[in-house]
């Protein structure tokens, strides 16, 4: 009895057990279908796990890997998958998909058109533009109380300067100061992008030059008007005719010719022609009828930044739409910030700034890049994620190889280390300043020697610049600013260079100058004479010498010697070491006359032609 009780037991854990295969064969054969039965929105980003698949699809992770496997693809759970694989595997478990992208995050930052509706006439943004010293900022300081020419080195200006002009009416015009050297290309342009009308000046005992044909370019493709101010008519050589018919020649035909630019005579230190060119401001403004909404959140263009002393990150923005209040939350670049403060360019507190309205904002974590647009967002947590993202994308982008290069062109690069590099660590007091003085050094480099920058930033110098520039061999330019005194102890402990600037063409000519002695030397030679070979002597204890005549030139000893058999190159040896007349040792022979050689070259043959030079090394410059 016993027994069969085993055999039925046994019997029945071995029908289980078959039972149990056949209901696990059917559930793998129908698997995704038993999962169909709860679909579900799933959210599939650009990359994602095989894990992170899973759970959003509420599946076991084993299914999905099985799933993927009978695609033919061997993964793991926390493999990374594209996002159309992830749509097949979520469409096949019978979910529908919703495709989002990491770039989605930029949505909505800068807010939708304003209808007419809402628009109230704004002031007008007018960007100062023209060559080296034709007296851009003299004209802006005629225009306002302040004199920006005397804080400015040699009467330079450096960076955009953003002033707002409150007139006699009521009226108010916001101007924006832009440099006129070659270097600040690149920040006038950015003039050019965020302006409504450019004033060009031109000198009148100078005419047009590079940088004035320039600024008509980037007025051109901002689409912008142009006013024309003609100055220093009051100067002994001024010839306001001369400019116009200059002007001629680049397409900008003036009211008197009758094309539609107005041009306006003025001088800036008689103040002459002031109240005309307002009115010209004016009058223009009113054909381009410029309005904003001052009444939703603001965004506008970051015009210039800068690190304080005391105050921190500084930036000085433009508004372009809305109102910029105390307390907003800004994102601009890959930076935010509550705002702490907001001031004029008279140092006033403010506590908001409308449309047109230039403002310094403090309390920004960072100095956003001249140019960034920024924006006020809701909260913090959207101006995080918005910043993180932009940062991830900076960093790919930096860590990434150049565009375009193969490896067999990497390869090559490697192979061929020619190229000599000047390491620096560059610090500025503004942004646009360290951007003007990168880009124009990048123009400096040729095929063999160029300037690597490590950093290049706004700010002091720091203990951790000089520490940087220890390790990189480096030296640290400032340009505007100074070390602190930690930082200039450091360096003068660690050896570091510390190079200060505040104009912008001895910098580049003294980098230029560096980067010409790294190039190496080209070699010239200069040629001296020949002589022909007569007869060979063999001498004990000295091998062979020749006897020659000098048949043209000169022939001197200590200099160089080939060679020459039959016209071609034998041999080309070092110096001459012994050159005798006679039995005398003499330092030169000159040509018909005879002497002996010896040069421990034993192959000398009678007929040879033994030609005689020196090389000397030309140093080359940029």
């Amino acid at each position: 009895m016993a027994g069969d009780a085993d055999g039925a037991e046994r019997m029945r854990s071995l029908a289980s057990v078959r039972r149990a295969r056949e209901r696990e064969r059917e559930k793998r054969k129908g698997g995704v279908q038993e999962q169909a039965r709860i679909a579900r929105e799933v959210v599939i980003p650009d990359v994602i796990t095989v894990g992170e698949l899973a759970n959003r699809m509420a599946t076991r992770g084993v299914e999905v890997i099985k799933f993927l496997m009978r695609q033919g693809v061997m993964l793991k759970i926390n493999d990374v998958i594209d996002n159309d694989t992830a749509e097949l595997v979520a469409t096949e478990f019978g979910h529908t998909v919703k495709r989002v992208s990491e770039a989605d995050v930029e949505e909505g930052f800068i807010g939708a058109e304003d209808i007419d509706d809402h628009l109230e006439p704004r002031p007008p943004v007018v960007t100062v533009m023209g060559h080296v010293d034709h007296g851009k900022t003299s004209l802006l300081d005629a225009l306002r109380s302040t004199d920006v020419v005397a804080g400015e080195h040699g009467g330079i200006t450096q960076h955009i300067g953003a002033y707002q002009v409150r007139l006699e009416n009521g009226q108010a015009v916001t101007f924006l100061d832009t440099p006129g050297h070659a270097a600040f290309s690149a920040m006038r342009m950015r003039g050019a992008n965020v302006t409504d009308i450019v004033v060009l000046v031109v000198a009148a005992d100078d005419g047009v030059m590079p940088q004035t044909v320039e600024a008509i370019n980037h007025a051109r493709s901002a689409g912008a008007p142009i006013i024309v101010a003609i100055n220093k008519i009051d100067k002994p050589g001024a010839d306001p005719t001369r400019v116009i018919n200059e002007l001629l020649q680049h397409e900008i035909v003036v009211e008197s010719l009758g094309g539609d630019t107005q041009a306006i005579e003025v001088s800036a230190t008689q103040k002459l022609g002031l109240d005309d060119l307002i009115e010209a401001i004016l009058l223009q403004a009113e054909v381009l009828d410029l309005k904003a909404n001052p009444d939703r959140t603001a965004d506008g263009v970051v015009i210039e930044a800068k690190l304080d002393r005391g105050r921190g990150a500084v930036s000085t923005v433009l508004v372009k739409r809305g109102t910029l209040k105390r307390g907003d939350i800004v994102v601009a670049g890959d930076t935010f910030g509550r705002v702490r403060a907001l001031l004029n360019e008279r140092g006033e507190q403010l506590d908001s700034a409308g449309p047109s309205v230039p403002v310094e904002v403090l309390g920004l974590d960072g100095t956003p890049a001249p140019g960034e647009p920024f924006a006020v967002v809701e909260n913090e947590a959207r101006a995080r994620e918005l910043t993180a993202y932009r940062v991830r994308v900076k960093r790919e982008k930096s860590g990434s190889p150049v565009a375009g290069a193969s490896l067999a062109d990497m390869m090559a690069r490697l192979a061929d280390k020619k190229v000599s590099e000047l390491p620096l660590v560059i610090k500025a007091d503004v942004q646009g300043s360290a951007e003007a003085i990168v880009g124009s050094l990048d123009k400096l480099a040729t095929d063999e020697v160029r300037a690597r920058i490590i950093l290049s930033g706004a700010g002091a110098i720091s203990e951790s610049d000089v520490m940087l520039a220890k390790g990189a061999g480096s030296p640290i330019i400032g340009f505007n600013v100074r070390a602190s005194k930690q930082a200039q102890a450091l360096a003068e402990r660690e050896g570091v260079e510390i190079r200060y600037y505040a104009i912008i063409y001895d910098l580049i000519d003294d980098i230029k100058g560096v980067l010409s002695g790294m190039l190496a030397p080209i070699q010239r030679e200069t040629f001296l004479g020949n002589a022909e070979v007569l007869q060979v002597f063999d001498i004990t204890k000295v091998g062979r010498v020749a006897g020659c005549r000098v048949t043209e030139g000169v022939v001197r000893k200590g200099a160089r010697v080939r060679i020459i058999r039959q016209d071609v190159v034998v041999l080309e040896l070092g110096t001459l070491q012994t050159l005798k007349r006679f039995k005398d040792e003499v330092n030169e022979v000159n040509a018909g006359q005879e002497c002996g050689m010896h040069f421990g070259f034993q192959d000398i043959k009678v007929g040879d032609t033994i030609e005689c030079f020196t090389l000397e090394e030309v140093k080359r410059s940029l």
